[in-house]
């Protein structure tokens, strides 16, 4: 694994046209599949509402992983979000992980979830909960989130049927041990 450099990421960095923007967008837009689509100003809001918004990158423009994830007071409208919200009156949303196809197995999105898990249990909660597509398959997420130890706690069809999602939830005190 290589020295990892862990940035936070705050709303008044993503500038549209900035160098940092068009890199996190360009990420996002690579994995559009795996994730949805990003512009510069829904950037910017998802991060405003993040509990915990990082990269990794060795300078201030670099972009090779990304994480965005909320806790359960975020103002997000994502049905899969929502889901959790009907669920569990506390709990982190990992609302999209990423890590660049030149930066893959460099340890970035372990590193990420890594620290993750560590703010999640410092500010109190005992779960970590993400979705990963079924329909269209994701199987490096699967594999990836299964070594983490998340297990699956309920399946949903989108509106529009399109995509297919499997929920997952990972408890902190077995994200410690990880």
């Amino acid at each position: 694994m290589t020295n990892l450099v862990h940035h936070d990421l705050s709303a008044d960095v993503i500038v549209d046209g900035a160098p940092l923007t068009t890199a996190l967008l360009a990420l996002n837009a690579a994995h559009e599949a795996e994730l949805s689509p990003l512009d510069a100003p829904r950037l910017r809001h998802l991060v405003a509402q993040a509990f915990l918004a990082m990269r990794v990158g060795e300078s201030c423009a670099d972009a090779d992983a990304l994480l965005v994830a909320f806790d359960q007071d975020a103002d997000y409208e994502s049905p899969n979000f929502l889901w959790f919200r009907d669920r569990f009156a506390r709990f982190v949303y990992v609302d999209r992980v990423v890590v660049a196809q030149a930066a893959q197995g460099r340890g970035h999105a372990r590193s990420l979830y890594a620290a993750l898990f560590r703010a999640a249990q410092d500010a109190g909660h005992d779960r970590v909960v993400c979705e990963i597509n079924s329909v269209p398959p994701n199987p490096a997420s699967d594999a990836f989130h299964e070594r983490l130890g998340f297990a699956e706690i309920g399946r949903a069809t989108l509106p529009g049927g399109a995509k297919q999602v499997r929920y997952l939830e990972h408890r902190i005190a077995e994200a410690r041990q990880t």
